[in-house]
């Protein structure tokens, strides 16, 4: 990583061709929705140069800002569950899609658990379970919730949200002009499963951003019960890459999606 006093440049000479493309459409299309975004200034194969920020403590209004700009994103909408992000041209982005350094699939479903299930925890799983940090029981608990996901039991109404995909709290950086997103995942989802990252390693302040999101957007019933069910994707992917206790993390997970 390099870069001016402006500037911040990520470099990877091994990095996939479609990698740091991706970001900049991710950037690009949750930016276009209204979201506070890093802005990309280039990008190649091997690099990406972002205008560079500066980190501020978290205020509770600021928070409270993030969230109802985060529920604009969300309504900016997407063509399916799984499509992938837009660029400038108007076109959707036609290579390989990433969460952190892993391929994400862009295949698109017509509804949210059919995509949930087969493009989002079930690869991830298979991988853990190669990586031996999930046991076979484990996975049998993780594939009987996935059926009922698939099967559609937790669809309901709403139509596929832009969503940044790996909003982690290190993914949400606070600046003096309030929150900036960063290192998107970006793809057509559930609005839920961006709350449900949030939730899932503490970003500060996050009750001020659900008040500032429910202002423009109420949460269904309930959604707070189903935090679980949208982490059951983060944290298949970190047990393929992170080692055991995430997969230890899952298997809870998807026990409490089978109570739901």
């Amino acid at each position: 990583m390099s870069g001016s006093s402006d500037t911040f440049v990520k470099r990877n000479p091994q990095a996939h061709p479609d990698f740091f493309a991706a970001e900049a459409h991710g950037l690009h299309w949750l930016g276009e929705a209204g979201a506070p975004v890093a802005r990309v200034l280039g990008f190649g194969p091997t690099h990406i140069e972002l205008e560079r920020l500066i980190a501020a403590h978290p205020t509770a209004p600021a928070a409270r800002r993030f969230g109802r700009v985060l529920a604009y994103m969300h309504g900016g909408g997407a063509a399916g569950f799984g499509a992938p992000p837009v660029g400038s041209d108007g076109a959707p982005f036609p290579g390989q899609l990433f969460i952190g350094a892993r391929a994400m699939s862009n295949a698109v479903h017509r509804t949210w658990g059919e995509f949930y299930a087969a493009e989002r925890v079930l690869p991830f799983l298979r991988i853990a379970v190669d990586a031996g940090t999930v046991t076979p029981t484990e996975a049998a608990t993780v594939e009987s919730a996935c059926r009922r996901v698939a099967d559609g039991d937790f669809d309901d109404t709403e139509p596929p949200s832009r969503i940044h995909g790996d909003l982690w709290s290190g993914n949400v950086f606070w600046t003096e002009a309030g929150v900036v997103l960063i290192d998107p995942a970006a793809h057509g989802g559930h609005r839920e499963t961006d709350l449900a990252m949030l939730a899932l390693f503490g970003c500060p302040l996050l009750e001020d951003i659900v008040d500032g999101y429910e202002t423009v957007h109420p949460l269904g019933a309930g959604w707070r019960d189903r935090i679980a069910l949208h982490q059951l994707h983060p944290l298949a992917v970190h047990a393929a890459g992170h080692g055991r206790s995430y997969g230890v993390a899952l298997h809870t997970a998807a026990t409490a999606v089978e109570k739901i």
